[in-house]
């Protein structure tokens, strides 16, 4: 035993370990001890402060955005060589989920799904340093909580930004059906409907907003849930107040139920066509494309009445061979009394006029 903590020791002194760099490994020009300089500030009292957006940074499918985050010493004591910008991605509870790209001075690395679509923005006032991220291109999966992180060398502070995209939650069903999709599935029908599977802060604010649907979708997070405004009997009974009503995780692949997609506003403009004598699905697509256009997807259609306020009493084909129109303001022979997508299902036979797509 004293041979083994001779040995360790040793090693130690020898200084052939690998320093501890916040978390995040920073090769090439990444990747320094600290300077001297940082070291005088760190013990001098200087303190380094990290000011970010405290509101949330609104945006949408297909903007551009910044979420603000800017940084001085108090007291400031002239510029600082080497300062470490890095920002991450975090889930609900606040764990990193993803590295979104890291800066030193004019050099920056961004990762994944934001490489070519993330930058710092080069400004800021007299006192304060800039920090804040710059996304372009927008993207649903972006909605989030991002945490901006300032590294000089012994110092390392952070904010949070909460950016999220203005958009509307809907609760999908396949052709074949309720309670057909296992997890993967219904990831994948939300993508095919121009949407993603909706969080659960994002069918909470549906359900603020009057959703209430009484079959139970996937969310995000792997958990079951849905949105009652009006408690009775089949949807957890009379005696449960209004709320998100909960399955909690279920089994990704095994366990079946619908969905809940979330769609954000469009960059493009949605827009009805008919003939004299209706068209079938195939006609359909094919009076989008002779228009410049293309079919309009479910999630498409949603944002386009929630947004761009599309009031239609006429049905039309979709691109998942749905039969839907919108109404904002109801009225008769119009469906229900209040506004929303309605919907005619999946018919097989019949022909209707068609909702299309046009990116501006």
């Amino acid at each position: 035993l004293p041979l083994l903590l001779k040995a360790t020791l040793l090693h130690l002194a020898s200084g052939s370990y690998h320093p501890f760099h916040n978390g995040f490994y920073y090769n090439h020009i990444m990747n320094d001890n600290s300077d001297e300089q940082s070291k005088v500030d760190y013990f001098s009292g200087s303190r380094l402060v990290v000011e970010a957006s405290r509101d949330p940074v609104y945006s949408y499918n297909g903007a551009n955005t910044t979420l603000p985050c800017r940084y001085r010493y108090e007291p400031d004591q002239g510029p600082k060589r080497k300062i470490r910008i890095k920002w991450s991605k975090l889930r609900d509870d606040y764990t990193k989920e993803q590295d979104v790209m890291v800066a030193i001075g004019k050099t920056y690395v961004a990762f994944g799904d934001f490489k070519g679509r993330a930058h710092i923005l080069r400004a800021g006032e007299a006192s304060w340093q800039e920090a804040s991220l710059v996304i372009s291109n927008v993207r649903l999966k972006d909605d989030g909580k991002f945490r901006c992180e300032v590294i000089n060398g012994l110092e390392d502070e952070s904010n949070i930004v909460d950016l999220r995209l203005q958009g509307i939650v809907f609760p999908y069903q396949p052709p074949r059906g309720q309670y057909r999709l296992n997890f993967h599935e219904a990831e994948q029908v939300c993508q095919d409907q121009g949407a993603i599977l909706a969080n659960f802060n994002q069918l909470f604010q549906a359900w603020s907003e009057g959703l209430d649907w009484c079959n139970a979708g996937w969310l995000a997070d792997g958990t079951v849930q849905y949105p009652i405004r009006l408690p009775r009997k089949p949807c957890g009974g009379v005696h449960l107040a209004p709320g998100i009503r909960s399955y909690g995780p279920r089994h990704r692949h095994l366990h079946r139920f619908d969905a809940f997609c979330f769609s954000s506003a469009q960059k493009g403009e949605v827009f009805y066509l008919d003939r004299p004598a209706g068209m079938t699905l195939e006609e359909a697509k094919q009076s989008c494309q002779d228009a410049g256009a293309e079919i309009a997807r479910v999630g498409q259609l949603y944002s386009a009445w929630k947004f761009a306020g599309l009031d239609r009493c006429n049905a039309g084909w979709l691109a998942d061979g749905s039969v839907r129109y919108p109404i904002v303001t109801p009225r008769a022979n119009c469906g229900p009394a209040e506004p929303g997508v309605r919907s005619f299902g999946f018919p097989r036979k019949g022909k209707f006029g068609v909702f299309c797509y046009k990116e501006r």
